[in-house]
């Protein structure tokens, strides 16, 4: 590092990296290395070193020019957009140390292709269930985290909206009003094996579960944590030998999917997923042709 025009303020980012936002020792390594190259670009482009006050007057010329440079190195889109993003984070973190008020240039990053949400087989998911109950916990908690997996299945919750349920649901009827995103209100309906779930662990749950109150508690009583459902799930996936991608949100993917594929039509489900715009509903078409292909090329003889 100390042939960089710049040692102290690529120091300084690491810290500010490492002991301020938390990054992992990944992450860190990977934007220090970006604003490693950046600095020895930019100082081949300028024709002079790239100090820490010139850094505050680069310009979007000046990063598209780096970013053309990085796609000559065989970058792919993705990995170019990691790329603008940790130069922007660098130039912002450099203004700020050199006490400017210049904002860093703004700069549109590469189109990236939409991912495919993979959905998970219904029996994989209910499969879930059985190695709930194979856990050593509690039985309220197995209960717990099984009636969470279900609404995002058997209801498409995101799981924001599962855990931050009020006890008042309780007793769960044929429907659930949940309030989404930008605080968007709908109504879902609750299947009977949904209903039971949840019966089930009101009856088990160890805490006073008043109208108010979370509906779904930590083993202290406190919220539950989405991250100990995203744990719950990896532990289930593991013990099934699901692949890494069958995630709590994967379980929502699943719910449209199999939904568009037994007929669902895209309005419905728009109001069921709570999505403001159609057009984040309209991806599960591609979602369920994908899933007929794979179907057709595991089947056929021909394919």
């Amino acid at each position: 590092m100390t042939a960089h025009p710049i040692p102290h303020l690529l120091e300084r980012w690491r810290s500010h990296l490492a002991d301020n936002r938390r990054r992992s020792l990944h992450t860190v390594r990977a934007y220090v290395a970006t604003a490693e190259r950046l600095v020895d670009f930019l100082g081949d482009h300028w024709g002079e070193a790239a100090t820490e006050q010139r850094l505050t007057r680069a310009t979007p010329a000046d990063l598209r020019a780096f970013l053309a440079s990085r796609r000559g190195d065989g970058l792919t889109n993705r990995s170019t957009a990691r790329e603008l993003s940790a130069i922007r984070a660098f130039l912002a973190f450099a203004a700020s140390e050199a006490g400017s008020e210049v904002a860093p240039p703004r700069l549109k990053g590469p189109r990236l292709k939409r991912s495919l949400p993979r959905p998970i087989a219904p029996d994989d998911i209910m499969a879930l269930g059985d190695s709930m109950a194979a856990r050593d916990a509690p039985a309220w908690v197995q209960a717990r985290d099984w009636a969470v997996l279900l609404l995002l299945y058997g209801a498409g919750l995101r799981i924001s909206e599962a855990t931050g349920l009020k006890a008042e649901v309780l007793p769960v009827g044929e429907t659930l009003r949940i309030i989404g995103k930008g605080n968007k209100p709908r109504v879902v309906p609750v299947l009977p094996q949904l209903r039971e779930a949840m019966a089930h662990y009101a009856a088990l749950a160890p805490f006073a579960l008043e109208r108010d109150q979370p509906l779904f508690r930590g083993t202290r009583g406190g919220p539950l944590s989405p991250a100990l459902v995203r744990r719950a799930m990896m532990n289930a996936r593991r013990l099934l030998g699901l692949p890494e991608d069958a995630t709590p949100h994967a379980l929502r993917h699943s719910f449209a999917t199999h939904l568009l594929a037994g007929g669902a039509d895209l309005r419905s489900l728009q109001e069921l997923l709570g999505h403001a715009s159609l057009s984040s509903t309209q991806i599960y078409t591609q979602v369920d042709a994908a899933h007929l292909l794979d179907v057709y090329e595991n089947a056929h003889p021909r394919a």
